[in-house]
């Protein structure tokens, strides 16, 4: 099978459905941005020490492989265990981040992106929330499943707290805003 098809020459590309729309639609746009997200973990993947932290972005990326997909094919029957999939997640991510703040500082103000993996997660997490104001878009204008918005909200607020305690773990010091 040819990696390319000549389709979307003219701008368009087929959902999973099999409807046509523009490469520029709100659906395509939203789970691009989920794609560049995953590329940008796998970044991550290839450089992060902390296995366990490696191992739960590996499921990440996984995950939004399966968000990607619901999105590029609505309605589909298959998506209803993913949002089963996806709560149990969330509740995960909860956990998670709850385990990691009690061993790092209080956080009373608002940090500046920093260290040398702590940066790259920090990115990440601004990629998770254009990802996730896409998807609140299209969500205005179309049915999307409620538990994906949910997953990448959470998601934003894991990666934040990975990049906290991945900079307190290398003793990489918090630089604190101030405001001027």
């Amino acid at each position: 099978m040819s990696i390319y098809t000549k389709f979307g020459d003219k701008g368009k590309t087929a959902l999973h459905t099999g409807k046509t729309v523009s490469k520029n639609s709100i659906r395509v746009e939203a789970y691009g941005n989920l794609d560049e997200l995953n590329s940008f973990l796998g970044v991550i993947v290839s450089q992060i020490k902390d296995r366990k932290i490696k191992n739960e972005l590996l499921k990440i990326q996984s995950d939004l492989f399966e968000i990607g997909a619901c999105l590029a094919g609505p309605g589909e029957k298959q998506h209803q265990i993913l949002s089963a999939k996806l709560k149990k997640r969330v509740g995960e991510f909860e956990k998670t981040i709850d385990l990691l703040t009690v061993k790092m500082p209080k956080l009373k103000n608002f940090i500046l992106p920093g260290g040398r993996t702590g940066s790259l997660l920090h990115y990440a997490r601004t990629v998770a929330r254009r990802a996730e104001r896409r998807t609140v878009a299209l969500a205005e204008k179309e049915k999307v499943m409620e538990d994906i918005l949910v997953y990448i909200n959470r998601l934003s607020d894991l990666l934040f707290t990975f990049a906290r305690y991945i900079n307190h773990k290398e003793k990489q010091t918090e630089t604190i805003w101030l405001k001027k």
